[in-house]
């Protein structure tokens, strides 16, 4: 279902007459949260059987009017991606390997039969938006703008038997502040009642079902008095896969001799950006990046003997988050000290280094926007 990608998608630029006053503007960035304030503008453009992609906009941010028969609402033919564009000490905007997420959205479009986005298109909105609302862009340590490209299907109708005839994807933005807060080390809770995805399923997809069918298990976890819901393989519950939302990566001795894993994509883990990028850059900080398998009993053991030395998690939102202890149905550890580890730490000055403009870029990640 793609259009051909040598057609040239147009958009038009209408600017909000009503932008936030700078001086509210800058209170708000101020303490912005994750998700929770939102620019001036967003994208959208509109997709049909009959005409292909057309109608796209540069808009005032505002809200959507659909039918309540909108297939959205009943069946959850929808996806969405996540990035980030940063203000550079240069005073450059620039966004962080946009191309890796316009071919995940675009991988994400053929699972979910929907229609994949000419991949300069997707660069476009972004670069677009970001530049409409770059003021909104907070210069603080560990602050950003936080890109939410989404599709969602928009015909209207209660047939089940078919992919929707028409969709809408849109882009919006939101200043956004640390995730986690400060490298704070978080306790995960390994859920054996639930199951986040099977082999065949969404689970290699950014779609909204993966997250809904997550809220029971994360809830559990909270009321175990965890952080986070570590995720186990559909089939067995022995091999860990996923934390939260995120990738996770184990490290393995200390020092020069630190190596660190994550577990293999099989189709139901999600094929995390920052996840790949860590991958690449590890090496070149002469830490060894694998990919492989670890079960929950070899986590425990190879905790106690001091083989595992630290463990992390990553992902756009949070970039790298510490984990520091481990609970589950028969017990629980610590990993390490309990607290964030040199590897992790590490990784992250670098990788955020690399997207804020503090460390070279030796992959060409970066992508200046203005």
């Amino acid at each position: 279902m793609a259009d051909n990608p040598g057609t040239e998608i147009e958009f038009e630029i209408h600017h909000s007459q009503s932008r936030v006053p700078d001086a509210e503007r800058g209170r708000m960035l101020q303490a912005p949260g994750f998700g929770q304030v939102f620019t001036d503008h967003m994208i959208t453009l509109r997709w049909s059987a009959e005409k292909g992609w057309h109608d796209g906009k540069l808009e005032p941010y505002g809200p959507f009017t659909f039918d309540p028969a909108t297939a959205v609402f009943h069946y959850g033919q929808e996806l969405f991606e996540g990035m980030k564009a940063y203000r550079q000490d240069s005073g450059s905007v620039v966004m962080f390997r946009p191309r890796a997420n316009a071919a995940r959205f675009n991988s994400g479009c053929r699972r979910m039969a929907m229609p994949e986005l000419p991949e300069e298109t997707f660069i476009r909105a972004l670069e677009l938006l970001v530049s409409a609302d770059r003021d909104w862009i907070p210069d603080g340590e560990g602050q950003s703008l936080y890109l939410r490209p989404f599709m969602i299907a928009t015909q209207r109708g209660l047939g089940v038997n078919h992919p929707s005839s028409e969709y809408l994807f849109s882009v919006i933005a939101s200043p956004s502040g640390a995730y986690f807060g400060a490298s704070k080390a978080v306790k995960v809770w390994l859920s054996e009642d639930y199951t986040r995805a099977a082999l065949g399923g969404t689970g290699a997809v950014k779609c909204g079902g993966n997250y809904a069918g997550a809220f029971a298990a994360q809830q559990q976890a909270v009321d175990k008095g965890c952080d986070q819901v570590v995720w186990l393989d559909a089939a067995t519950h022995e091999w860990v896969e996923e934390m939260g939302g995120m990738n996770l990566y184990f490290v393995y001795g200390s020092g020069d001799s630190a190596r660190v894993m994550t577990p293999s994509l099989t189709g139901s883990l999600l094929p995390g950006v920052t996840r790949d990028s860590l991958l690449k850059l590890g090496p070149k900080l002469g830490i060894p990046a694998e990919e492989g398998r670890i079960s929950v009993a070899q986590w425990r053991e190879g905790c106690a003997s001091g083989e595992i030395t630290e463990v992390f998690a990553c992902g756009t939102a949070a970039v790298i988050s510490p984990v520091g202890s481990v609970l589950g149905a028969s017990g629980g550890w610590t990993i390490g000290s309990g607290e964030p580890g040199p590897v992790s730490e590490r990784l992250k000055a670098e990788l955020v280094g690399i997207q804020n403009g503090h460390k070279p870029d030796p992959f060409g990640w970066v992508h200046k926007v203005a």
